[in-house]
């Protein structure tokens, strides 16, 4: 076994479960199901769970989106005893309909710009506070690298994508603190693994006390996004940062326990010292990232699209160009704009971009021969 010297962080407690203070690293998974699907949904919360502590998920994320969506996760609720947490997005407002039901609220600070953009963030925060209070929640404040406040990105250079991840996370701990709150956790994602190491590392030196939840966005498909949540979990749980966890994964809804698996397994293995070098682990050139599927994916298809894309791109895997797939209208228009090719799935067609640029809508039997087509001019472009 590899003695690691954990981050001194305070504890912060979810349900019956607590992370920070040296308690063992949660894993943690989320729903893809549609949260009005009480059955099916309660179904693969109890798949996630199963075993108990240390073996299921600790923690089980539900996406609400609507009143209709809060109303479904009440009936949730009362069918299983898993601890859960609510993924607030743009309708922060929402909070109040599903805090009584859930464990955690996690909020995204640049998806708090998009509803009411006349009131202040604090404004917000300090609604989502009470909310939390009043229902004995924690909270999780949740920075990804494609949904940036905009007020934040503005103020660095566009080549700088950690800066206002960075200054994002420490402004809402700051204010939290500030009105007396600290029963919460920073997530700072990113699809790039580098990034993921680099942007934790640097919020665990400025905040160490603040309990951090890990995860690697949009990973993809395994192996190759197992590979990827390895190489940044391997640098930043044995240097003890790091209290919980997420492996994000595009497969469909009957493999999600692997989610679980792979954290667990990825954990087990850096205690007992089965870690390798970056280059060992043999990841191609081309960068294929695909979010994990949920509850937001408008067509199940996304995720048999997602497979058919890393097979259709294996001829290019020694080229250095970054593919996207993204599965919804929420994360999809923003977090394919760093990508030389994007891919967002609506209910019909498919939206195909070359950076920022829209390049039209596609049927999901018409969008392969367009990407490979693009995909081509890339590849002569970089000859």
């Amino acid at each position: 076994m590899v003695q690691i010297t954990r981050k001194p962080t305070r504890s912060v407690r979810i349900g019956n479960l607590t992370i920070g203070a040296g308690a063992p690293i949660a894993v943690q998974s989320m729903t893809a199901t549609r949260t009005q699907d009480i059955d099916a949904t309660v179904a693969l919360v109890e798949l996630m769970a199963a075993g108990g502590p240390g073996l299921g998920a600790d923690v089980v994320r539900i996406a609400v989106d609507s009143k209709a969506d809060a109303a479904a996760l009440a009936e949730i609720r009362g069918q299983t005893t898993a601890n859960l947490s609510v993924d607030l997005q743009e309708n922060y407002r929402l909070a109040e309909l599903v805090a009584p039901h859930v464990d955690k609220l996690r909020y995204n600070p640049g998806h708090l710009y998009h509803h009411e953009r006349e009131k202040p963030w604090q404004e917000k925060v300090s609604y989502l506070v009470e909310v939390a209070r009043d229902n004995d929640c924690a909270m999780r404040v949740g920075v990804n690298c494609g949904s940036v406040d905009p007020a934040k990105k503005a103020k660095y250079d566009p080549s700088d994508s950690l800066g206002p991840m960075l200054e994002s996370a420490l402004d809402h701990c700051a204010y939290l603190d500030s009105i007396g709150f600290t029963r919460y956790c920073v997530s700072l994602k990113d699809s790039d693994p580098k990034q993921v190491v680099e942007v934790n590392t640097r919020f665990a030196e400025a905040r160490p006390d603040v309990p951090l939840h890990l995860g690697v966005t949009e990973a993809g498909i395994p192996p190759e996004g197992v590979i990827k949540t390895r190489i940044a979990f391997e640098q930043l749980i044995s240097r003890g940062i790091g209290d919980t966890l997420r492996v994000s994964l595009t497969v469909p809804n009957h493999r999600k326990f692997e989610e679980i698996e792979a954290g667990r397994a990825i954990v087990a293995d850096i205690y007992a010292g089965r870690t390798r070098s970056v280059v060992d682990y043999g990841l191609p050139t081309m960068n294929i990232i695909s979010c994990p599927s949920c509850s937001r994916v408008e067509n199940e298809a996304f995720v048999d699209l997602a497979e058919r894309v890393k097979e259709m791109t294996q001829y290019a895997r020694d080229h250095a160009i970054t593919i996207a797939v993204m599965g919804c209208r929420v994360n999809g228009p923003g977090e394919t704009d760093d990508a030389d090719l994007g891919l967002w799935c609506g209910p019909n067609y498919v939206n195909l971009k070359r950076g920022e640029e829209a390049l039209g809508q596609f049927g999901y039997d018409e969008i392969l021969p367009r990407l490979k087509a693009e995909l081509d001019t890339l590849i002569s472009q970089q000859a």
